[in-house]
């Protein structure tokens, strides 16, 4: 109600940049959409693995981009995730790895899936929120595959039951093939959906197309009692049931979101639609469907026979996580997408201008002022971070366009930052404090949603990994004393010497080359101020042993120059005519002269046999003849001189 004497008030209205929403790639419609979840909580179930090998950087490219997208959605866009992920821990390839290693199934599985998350973890890949495993979920399965068949979409044959496609397709509230439609009938993705085991007869399935929802187990098999005999679960009932079945406790068993690689659209993802759409008798099972690009090494598909099947600990090894999640984010989640030296490259080289934009900006903070009246330069500033701010957005808003994100604070803030604060050191001012630490923080938090530094509450930037944490104040600071400690008792000992100045520059050096690199702490010359960093130890030791390598080629190179040189010294003082004359060659285990007949300049005429040489041959020394009288000459005028 309307209160007398009161102003009137008109109600603010958003803007359009604020309403900017979220639209991702859906394959259900091979389209951009509005993203739009059912309710409070966004559903997510990821495809998870088969636990029969090493996980590769094929299951990075999955596991890796999806994490960046799901931390964006809960930390960017504030949505309350569920993420439910599979462990296929029942499935042809393990039975046949299990067999040849003469072990159980379950002893295989569980030693691969430690090892997979394992591996997600030294990726610093966030956990799901519920972990599920095939093997736990038979009598789940066994009840999803009876209400299929009391819906008249699967049918029981010789203790198998299979999906009845055709039933299915008929039927006008369901639709087979969602995904690709392109892909029915295919008959080399279907026989690799079914599996390697799969029976070689067809007479049990009324049609080709038709997959196992339970298979009769074979020997040396693992096997389950079920209305249809003894047997074992087919693979795509498997992600059907665990999906709906978590689901169930936030609703009906449907979801928003299901994602997996970009290989598993048919049959395998078209068949878990079908399954939880025959089972639950509805339309549409999954609101959107994510998938992942290939991923190719230097240009070809990853595969054991072409010797670039690369494991994630052996990227590991070369690369740190951050710098793989780096090149992960250079790419979108769902283009192809190459592995390589070349593209590694170009995430070292991001990782590195970031590195030193951090550097910069607290470096600079510890000169600001602070609260301090802005002028153009601050002003101009604040106006690209504002401009940053709406790019960014409107990249992650555009099915997470992370590499558009990233190039905008390349351009928008690092780029006007570093130009700010060298112009602010030619005019002789200090930075604006305020302007700065916004920017810094800003990245920062951008970075700890992107996974790329972790939300610590560290100040700005991407901190030093260190174990020291909880460590007494003496393990902290012990080390930093002990080379102060050094240092002082160089530069007292300098002092006494006879060049106590050179000695003293000699010990300063020793500080920042040597002493302080072990200790995680660049120190830079910059004209007469030092830039002290904090860097990781590793990274700073390794640029010490680079450097070192670099200067023993520097120094060899150097040497056989010098070799060279005083070679042809000597060979200059030898005159041309007797310059062949000496020359031997083996002939049966014996030295002989090359050659037998020269002419009055000293040039061979005939072999070491008697034989006259050919034309080409006698062209050939008489250059080199010509070449070392130039060469004697030369040393006959510095013997003048």
């Amino acid at each position: 109600d309307d209160i007398a004497g009161m102003p009137y008030w008109e109600e603010p209205k958003k803007s359009n940049e604020s309403q900017t929403m979220l639209k991702v790639y859906n394959s259900l419609t091979r389209s951009k959409v509005t993203f739009v979840p059912k309710g409070d909580n966004v559903l997510w179930y990821i495809c998870g693995p088969t636990v029969y090998d090493q996980s590769h950087m094929g299951h990075a490219r999955t596991y890796l981009h999806f994490d960046i997208l799901r931390r964006i959605m809960t930390d960017y866009f504030n949505y309350d995730v569920i993420l439910v992920m599979n462990i296929t821990d029942i499935d042809d390839k393990i039975i046949v790895r299990a067999n040849a290693k003469q072990i159980s199934f379950t002893e295989l599985a569980k030693h691969f899936e430690d090892d997979y998350l394992d591996d997600m973890k030294s990726l610093n890949i966030r956990p799901p929120n519920h972990l599920t495993r095939v093997s736990e979920f038979v009598p789940e399965i066994i009840a999803y595959i009876e209400k299929i068949i009391a819906n008249g979409f699967a049918y029981e044959a010789n203790g198998s039951v299979y999906f009845n496609v055709e039933a299915y397709h008929n039927d006008q509230r369901h639709h087979y093939g969602k995904l690709l439609p392109e892909g029915l009938g295919n008959a080399e993705l279907l026989a690799e959906g079914e599996g390697s085991l799969a029976t070689s007869s067809t007479n049990e399935k009324r049609n080709s197309a038709d997959f196992a929802l339970w298979k009769s187990s074979k020997p040396n098999e693992p096997k389950w009692e079920s209305p249809w005999g003894i047997g074992r679960p087919g693979w795509h009932i498997e992600c059907s049931v665990m999906a709906s079945k978590t689901f169930e406790l936030y609703g009906d068993g449907c979801m928003d979101i299901h994602s997996g690689g970009i290989d598993l659209r048919f049959p395998h993802h078209d068949n878990e639609i079908a399954q939880a759409e025959a089972h639950y008798n509805c339309g549409q099972w999954v609101s959107y469907f994510l998938h992942t690009g290939h991923l190719h090494i230097k240009g070809f598909k990853m595969s054991k026979s072409l010797k670039n099947f690369i494991t994630i600990k052996s990227a590991l090894e070369t690369h740190s996580s951050r710098q793989i999640r780096l090149l992960f984010l250079l790419h979108k989640y769902n283009d192809p997408m190459d592995y390589g030296d070349n593209t590694m490259q170009s995430a070292l080289s991001a990782e590195k201008t970031f590195v030193e934009f951090f550097h910069a900006v607290k470096n600079s903070l510890r000169k600001a002022e602070n609260n301090s009246k802005m002028d153009q330069l601050d002003s101009s500033l604040v106006e690209k971070l504002e401009m940053c701010k709406k790019m960014v957005r409107i990249a992650l808003c555009d099915d997470f366009d992370t590499p558009t994100a990233i190039k905008s604070i390349l351009t928008n803030l690092v780029k006007p930052v570093n130009r700010y604060i060298q112009e602010k050191h030619e005019n002789e001012a200090n930075c604006n404090g305020s302007v700065l630490r916004s920017i810094g923080e800003y990245v920062t938090k951008l970075f700890a949603v992107f996974g790329l530094i972790e939300s610590n509450g560290s100040d700005i930037g991407f901190g030093v990994s260190s174990s020291q944490t909880d460590a007494s104040k003496e393990q902290q600071i012990g080390p930093i004393l002990d080379v102060l400690s050094s240092f002082r008792t160089k530069v007292r000992n300098s002092a006494k010497s006879r060049d106590p100045k050179s000695a003293i520059i000699e010990a300063c050096d020793d500080v920042r080359d040597n002493l302080l690199p072990p200790l995680g702490v660049r120190l830079e010359d910059k004209g007469d101020l030092v830039v002290w960093k904090l860097e990781d130890a590793e990274i700073l030791l390794a640029e010490k042993q680079k450097k070192k390598e670099e200067l023993e080629l520097k120094r060899q190179i150097k040497e056989e120059n010098v070799r060279k040189a005083e070679e042809k010294a000597k060979k200059g003082k030898i005159p041309p005519t007797e310059m062949f004359r000496n020359l031997t060659v083996e002939v049966n285990g014996v030295a002989v002269k090359k050659y037998s007949e020269f002419d009055s300049e000293g040039v061979p005429l005939k072999d070491s046999e008697g034989k006259e040489l050919a034309k080409n041959a006698l062209k050939g020394l008489r250059k080199e003849w010509a070449k070392q009288k130039a060469a004697y000459e030369k040393f006959l005028q510095s013997c003048d001189g």
